[in-house]
C-alpha cells in the first residue's frame, strides 16, 4: 500500500496544468507579436526580437511559425477576438453601448492602430488580407446573432444586422483615428440611440 493511502487519502495522478509548457510559450510568443507589431508595423519586426521579448530561444519561435507571416496571422487573430465580442444582456442599447466603448478602447491601443492601418490595401499581402477578412466576418458574425435575439425579442424590427453594425461601428473609427479627442461613452450613447431611433422610425408598418 502507498504512502498516500496509508494516510486515508488515495492516489492520484499528478495534476498538469491546462495546455502544458508549449502552449504557455506559444502564448508568449504571441504576446510578444503583437507588441512589436503594434511599435514596429507588420513588416518591421524581427523573429530574434519576438523571441527576446518572449524570454525564449529564437528556435521556438521558428519551430512553431516558419512562416513569419503565419505568426503575424495567429497573433492578431488572437488579440483581435475582443473587438468582435457582443454581450448579451437583454438590453439592446446597452449592450451596443459597452461594444463600441469596447471597440473605441481597443482601437485606440498601438495593436488596434496597426490593424486599422492593416486595413489599407497598400499594405496586405494575401495572407494578411484573410486575416483580416476573418476578424471582420468574426465581428459582423457575432452582431448578427445579437441583432437577431433583439428582432425576435421585440426590442427592434427586421433590420439588417451587418447596416446596423456598420452605423454604429463607423463613428467610433472616425473618432479613434482622428485622434482630436478621445471617444466616450456619453459618444457611445448618443450614437446607438440615434441609430435605433433611426430603424425604429423607418421600420415598415404590418
Amino acid at each position: 500500500m502507498s504512502a498516500a493511502m496509508t494516510e486515508g487519502t488515495p492516489d492520484r495522478p499528478p495534476t498538469r496544468r491546462p495546455g502544458g509548457r508549449n502552449a504557455r510559450v506559444r502564448a508568449r510568443i504571441l504576446a510578444a507579436t503583437a507588441e512589436l507589431v503594434a511599435r514596429d508595423g507588420i513588416a518591421g519586426f524581427r523573429y530574434e526580437e519576438v523571441a527576446e521579448t518572449a524570454g525564449v530561444h529564437k528556435t521556438s519561435v521558428y519551430r512553431n511559425w516558419p512562416d513569419r507571416e503565419d505568426l503575424v496571422v495567429e497573433a492578431m487573430l488572437r488579440y483581435a477576438e475582443d473587438l468582435a465580442s457582443v454581450a448579451d444582456t437583454g438590453d439592446i442599447h446597452r449592450d451596443l453601448v459597452d461594444f463600441l466603448v469596447a471597440l473605441a478602447g481597443g482601437l485606440a491601443t498601438p495593436f488596434g492602430q496597426t490593424l486599422e492601418q492593416a486595413l489599407l490595401p497598400a499594405r496586405q499581402s494575401t495572407t494578411l488580407r484573410q486575416a483580416l477578412g476573418r476578424i471582420l466576418e468574426e465581428r459582423v458574425a457575432a452582431m448578427r446573432v445579437r441583432v437577431d435575439a433583439a428582432v425576435e425579442r421585440g426590442e427592434l424590427p427586421p433590420v439588417d444586422s451587418s447596416f446596423l453594425g456598420e452605423m454604429v461601428s463607423g463613428p467610433v473609427h472616425l473618432v479613434v483615428n482622428r485622434g482630436t479627442r478621445p471617444f466616450t461613452r456619453a459618444d457611445a450613447d448618443r450614437i446607438v440611440g440615434v441609430v435605433l431611433a433611426g430603424i425604429r422610425a423607418t421600420a415598415p408598418h404590418a
